[in-house]
C-alpha cells in the first residue's frame, strides 16, 4: 500500500482516480488545485510515495506545484496528467522532477497500471 496524493480540479476525474487507486489498497488524499496540493505536501513534509496531479488547474497549475514541491522535497515522486498537447510539452521541461505524464481521458485500468508502474520503479 502506498500513500498517494491526487491533485485535480475536476471533481469527477479526481473521484474516479481516487476510487480506482483506493481499490488497489492505496491510502489516497485529494486536493482540488495546485495551491492546495502544495499545502498538503508541505503539511505531510513530502511524505507521499507518489503525487498524481493534473497540469492545467486554476490558481496554481501542476507544473508550478511540481517545481515548488521538488525544490522543498527533492525525492518526492510526481506524475502529471493532462488532456492538452501543449501542456504535455511544458511537462517535458521537468525531466528529473516528474516520472510520467498520463494522457486524459484515461481508463481506470490505465491509471491503476501507470501508478503501479511508477511505484514499482522505486520498490
Amino acid at each position: 500500500m502506498a500513500k498517494l496524493l491526487i491533485v485535480e480540479d475536476d471533481e469527477s476525474v479526481r473521484t474516479l482516480a481516487a476510487r480506482a487507486l483506493e481499490r488497489d489498497g492505496h491510502d489516497v488524499t485529494v486536493a482540488t488545485d495546485g495551491a492546495q496540493g502544495l499545502h498538503t505536501i508541505r503539511q505531510a513534509r513530502g511524505g507521499y510515495d507518489l503525487v498524481v496531479s493534473d497540469i492545467r488547474m486554476p490558481e496554481m497549475d501542476g507544473i508550478e506545484m511540481a517545481t515548488a514541491a521538488s525544490r522543498e522535497f527533492p525525492t518526492l515522486r510526481i506524475m502529471l496528467m493532462t488532456g492538452y498537447a501543449d501542456q504535455r510539452e511544458r511537462a517535458e521541461e521537468l525531466n528529473g522532477i516528474i516520472l510520467d505524464v498520463v494522457q486524459k481521458p484515461f481508463t481506470l485500468a490505465e491509471i491503476r497500471a501507470r501508478v503501479g508502474k511508477a511505484l514499482s520503479c522505486f520498490a
